[in-house]
């Protein structure tokens, strides 16, 4: 296998899991700067033209991060991040879709049209006039989760999953660009913490 990389929160939740699950594959690094992603030979792999993507033993290309981290999670043994039983993965589908819709896309968004404009205005259609209120939702919803871990150490009550991998890299990317985390938010803070001192988070960045 081969796992196309790049600078960029996406890659990066597909790095902490496998780092998480103990993996190791292969990386080939992908210039988002350069453009690279967007021009062949890169979108003969992935036609969408985002990062990450894994290109499995057979020749075919796996895109979306949590389709990648659901197939290595089966494909190696050991413990799981997405669950052991339908009602576990239930849980961790749940959760994963959650933070994706109402975080990570509008916070994402938010930063690529506003801070990342310069970078992203060529690129794909940027509605500069939506970006304080794409940053607006997401941390609403930050708050909203915030609500839902009172008295759990993950998402999942003590099952660290796919999806914190997901929140923790996303609201560290945020905090880079001008979306900080909210102090009054105290459990989702703790919860950053506890997540940031995990040897994976270091070793992903």
């Amino acid at each position: 296998m081969k796992f196309y990389n790049s600078i960029g929160p996406n890659p990066r939740v597909v790095k902490m899991f496998m780092k998480e699950k103990g993996i190791e594959i292969p990386f080939e690094e992908v210039d988002l700067m350069k453009g690279d992603n967007r021009k062949e030979p890169y979108l003969s792999k992935n036609p969408s033209g985002q990062t990450p993507a894994l290109e499995l033993d057979n020749g075919s290309v796996l895109a979306e991060i949590t389709a990648i981290c659901e197939y290595l999670d089966e494909k190696y043994p050991g413990k799981s991040l997405i669950g052991t039983s339908a009602e576990e993965r239930a849980e961790t589908r749940m959760w994963t879709r959650r933070v994706d819709l109402n975080i990570c896309e509008p916070l994402t968004t938010g930063f690529r049209f506003a801070e990342g404009l310069p970078l992203f205005k060529d690129r794909m259609v940027c509605r500069p006039e939506a970006a304080e209120g794409l940053k607006a939702i997401a941390q609403d919803k930050i708050t909203w989760i915030d609500k839902l871990l009172a008295g759990k150490e993950f998402l999942a009550g003590n099952r660290m999953t796919l999806a914190d991998i997901l929140l923790f890299v996303f609201l560290d990317f945020g905090a880079s660009v001008g979306q900080p985390l909210n102090s009054a938010n105290a459990n989702v803070v703790a919860w950053f913490e506890r997540m940031k001192a995990r040897p994976s988070a270091a070793a992903s960045a």
